[in-house]
């Protein structure tokens, strides 16, 4: 399909605000992926070309985490190798569903993503001994369970992966964070490159869009809002409402 210079003036800015959202509150995947399906990609194009541009983004917060030794390796590598099976697995279901049922899930899920990310409570840390066989174990689930989730949806993987490793595996929340980017970026590659076997990622506008989401991520960390969320929130809400608004209209009309 063609991408119209509107196209690009509409979905540029998107991303943009995906990119700066995600990195004050989290959850900027429930932007970037509606913008794809808001220009009219179809929607297994959609959920690949986000994927790559997500995919760049992940990959430069690994490092930063990395670099920050918040990254926690024995669980991480259980939940990497294990992400990567059912991420590919998950990307292969979506790829299997034709586009007018896949248009349809997806309708269903950003919005039950999009409740559940902004309006969630948060977590408290507990510091508990868990035996080496349990961490392994549940990581290992952890990350086959979220890896498919991610493969066929995506938004919201890290919040979720958080979420688990404080209240499962007793890891503080930046260690979670961090190690949860190592799992996320497993998962993220393993689906691209699914969605690059099947055709289905639009290079000349996913990786032009991954700069912009590069530059939400640059500008929102760069700044630090204090009460960022509470701003990010609202903010939200009004650009998830239009977009859902328009992916719900193509697939009535």
């Amino acid at each position: 399909m063609d991408i119209t210079l509107l196209d690009k003036v509409i979905l540029f800015p998107l991303i943009f605000l995906a990119g700066f959202v995600d990195s004050i509150a989290g959850g900027g995947g429930l932007i970037s992926l509606p913008a794809y399906l808001f220009i009219g990609l179809p929607s297994h194009y959609a959920l690949a070309t986000n994927k790559l541009s997500s995919s760049i983004g992940t990959t430069i917060s690994t490092l930063r985490y990395a670099k920050g030794k918040a990254i926690i390796f024995e669980i991480g590598i259980f939940s990497v190798v294990f992400s990567f099976l059912g991420s590919f697995l998950g990307a292969r279901l979506a790829l299997i569903l034709s586009d007018n049922i896949l248009k349809v899930v997806l309708a269903i899920l950003i919005p039950l993503a999009a409740v559940f990310i902004m309006f969630r409570k948060p977590i408290k840390y507990k510091e508990q001994r868990i035996s080496h066989i349990k961490k392994i174990v549940f990581s290992s689930l952890i990350g086959f369970i979220i890896g498919m989730y991610d493969g066929f949806f995506g938004p919201g993987t890290g919040t979720f992966l958080i979420i688990l490793y404080v209240s499962i595996l007793s890891l503080d929340h930046v260690k979670a964070s961090g190690t949860a980017k190592i799992v996320n970026l497993a998962s993220n590659i393993s689906a691209l490159i699914t969605f690059i076997i099947g055709g289905k990622v639009f290079f000349s506008i996913g990786l032009p869009a991954a700069f912009f989401g590069i530059a939400g991520n640059w500008v929102g960390s760069g700044l630090a809002l204090k009460n960022g969320s509470k701003i990010i929130k609202p903010i939200m809400i009004i650009v998830l409402i239009l977009l859902f608004i328009k992916i719900l209209s193509d697939i009535i009309f």
